[in-house]
């Protein structure tokens, strides 16, 4: 039996997501002012809590995936004023660093309420996104990988063995890939529209050396339709993760697979993001103790964006699978 008053959700946000001013790029301040925790309370599940980040040496964490050599560029780019990283996206002004440190500081900050039992799952509202960042490049707005970076700290600090990271973002997470792609103690499932930016994540990437078969892609062609999406998503990410059996659950969540995004041409509501989002959960049920972690990537339409964290969060904080029982 479980007690539901015990099943937390964390939900964690930092002013440091509103230092990394990108202008009117797409990936810009509104997103961060969109997912404050005072303009969506209102709309979240009573045993949704609010968590502060808190201070975990972010940078020592991130050098456990990048080169010193490249944060002290990234941090040099930022002390002349900002500007480019890469050939055309990824944008930073003085004070980015700052922010990207932020949010690996709230990833982290995540993992340790999840393993301590605080929480029995968290969502991060960070920015900037980080699972495009490769290990010594910044890329698609992305300048740290997060997410690989929050694999690490649970591997080392928590020891963890086995991390599984599912990326619903519309765009292949590439750095992601790239950073586990000979790993097999981290699974790496993608789901993403193909053809599409990055170009790549396509079903015969799929590791190399030891980590040949730790990583899982779904192409999933422009216009395909929520149903035969989430069907694709159910046939193989699924089954992959359950033979897998991870101990602990980490999710990119990009909502840019939405239907009214702009920067995609897939059809997912946000019904379907509760769906996988059910359907994730079960597998942490059966596996992790429950524990994901799971932190925002993409999702350029505002609107939309507030409604699908809104309904992932609820999920996370709601959902018991058939073998959980509430007193």
């Amino acid at each position: 039996m479980i007690d539901a008053q015990l099943l937390k959700t964390a939900y964690l946000w930092t002013p440091a997501a509103l230092l990394h001013n990108t202008g009117t790029h797409v990936e810009n301040l509104k997103r961060a002012e969109t997912l404050r925790p005072e303009k969506i309370r209102s709309e979240l599940a009573q045993n949704v809590i609010y968590e502060e980040p808190g201070n975990h040496d972010a940078l020592t964490w991130v050098h456990t995936v990048h080169p010193r050599e490249y944060t002290e560029w990234v941090e040099r780019v930022c002390a002349k004023g900002g500007g480019l990283l890469d050939e055309g996206d990824t944008h930073v002004c003085p004070t980015s660093m700052q922010a990207a440190l932020g949010a690996v500081d709230a990833a982290l900050a995540a993992a340790d309420r999840v393993m301590s039992g605080a929480a029995r799952n968290a969502f991060c509202a960070i920015r900037p996104p980080g699972h495009h960042a490769l290990i010594d490049r910044a890329m698609g707005f992305c300048i740290f990988a997060t997410i690989s970076i929050l694999a690490r700290y649970l591997q080392r600090k928590h020891n963890i063995k086995k991390v599984a990271i599912v990326d619903f973002d519309v765009h292949h997470g590439n750095g992601t890939q790239d950073i586990f792609y000979e790993d097999p103690s981290v699974l790496v499932v993608s789901m993403q529209q193909y053809p599409l930016w990055p170009m790549s994540g396509l079903p015969d990437e799929t590791g190399d050396g030891p980590g040949e078969g730790f990583t899982i892609n779904i192409a999933v062609p422009p216009g395909t339709s929520e149903d035969a999406q989430l069907a694709m998503f159910e046939d193989v990410a699924l089954p992959a993760l359950r033979k897998f059996a991870p101990e602990l659950l980490l999710i990119s969540a990009g909502f840019d697979a939405h239907r009214d995004d702009p920067l995609a041409d897939l059809n997912l509501t946000e019904a379907g993001y509760e769906q996988m989002t059910r359907q994730l959960m079960d597998i942490a049920a059966d596996h992790c103790g429950q524990r994901i972690i799971s932190l925002l990537e993409g999702g350029y339409q505002l609107d939309h964006l507030h409604s699908c964290v809104i309904a992932h969060v609820n999920t996370l904080a709601t959902h018991r699978n058939p073998g959980q029982v509430a007193k």
